[in-house]
């Protein structure tokens, strides 16, 4: 059965990669010379884990939530199921008929009723491109605070390849031994102190582990974690990473 279950999820991903003019997502991107220090610029952060990269006409948005403005998003990644990651009402607001909407299969009841183009199951090591952008989905767990986020349920991060440039998006979890196993240019990460890393040194760590230049810390101060902390993150890791800090939009 596992064999089947992966089977038809790769088969999604070749119509996705068929389907791309529907999805409105263009099939190649004539920008030039990006650098990643340009593409943390199309880089907006909504507080938690909610991000949109916004690259020309590639428009991706990571766990929307606490969204003020609708928008049109070619592309939808869902880490998790938690409701901070994964909220109908906040995917609404940017997901069309030509949306395509990749997210772990225990997100599949959420996401009924809500419109999409292509809807794909994620898991650790699912890879798939749909137009200009390259997605791998890599492991996120807890491994001191296991309940939260236990490895069993297959939740994922996101490295997403736009322009040559490796941005990755951790989605809710610890330090894991899998971030050595992979790079990235920009690393998302998590500063919250409850559910997720247990400090901004538990993340600095991570964003070496993964080779990042750049790194752009992100949930925190809505539940858990303080502006002071991404200040400390960037203490720790300039001037060998580049910290940007962003003000959630």
């Amino acid at each position: 059965m596992k064999t089947i279950a992966i089977s038809l999820v790769l088969a999604s991903a070749f119509l996705a990669s068929l389907s791309l003019h529907a999805a409105g997502i263009p099939e190649t991107d004539k920008s030039k010379g990006v650098t990643p220090m340009k593409m943390v610029d199309n880089i907006h952060w909504f507080g938690q884990a909610a991000v949109k990269i916004a690259a020309g006409e590639t428009v991706v948005y990571i766990d929307p939530y606490n969204l003020k403005k609708s928008d049109k998003a070619g592309i939808i990644l869902i880490t998790h199921s938690h409701g901070d990651h994964l909220s109908p009402d906040d995917i609404k607001k940017v997901a069309t008929d030509k949306t395509v909407i990749i997210a772990p299969p225990d997100c599949d009841d959420k996401l009924a009723g809500i419109p999409h183009a292509i809807l794909l199951k994620s898991f650790p090591g699912f890879s798939t491109n749909i137009g200009p952008v390259s997605i791998t989905a890599v492991p996120a767990y807890n491994i001191v605070k296991p309940k939260f986020h236990p490895k069993k349920n297959n939740w994922v991060g996101y490295i997403v390849t736009l322009d040559g440039v490796k941005i990755y998006h951790s989605g809710d979890t610890e330090r894991i031994p899998e971030m050595k196993t992979f790079t990235c240019d920009i690393a998302m990460l998590p500063l919250g102190q409850t559910y997720t890393m247990s400090g901004p040194g538990e993340a600095a760590a991570a964003a070496k582990d993964v080779k990042a230049s750049i790194a752009v810390p992100i949930h925190f101060g809505m539940y858990e974690g303080k502006e002071s902390d991404a200040e400390t993150f960037k203490k720790l890791l300039e001037p060998a990473i580049t910290v940007i800090i962003k003000k959630p939009e």
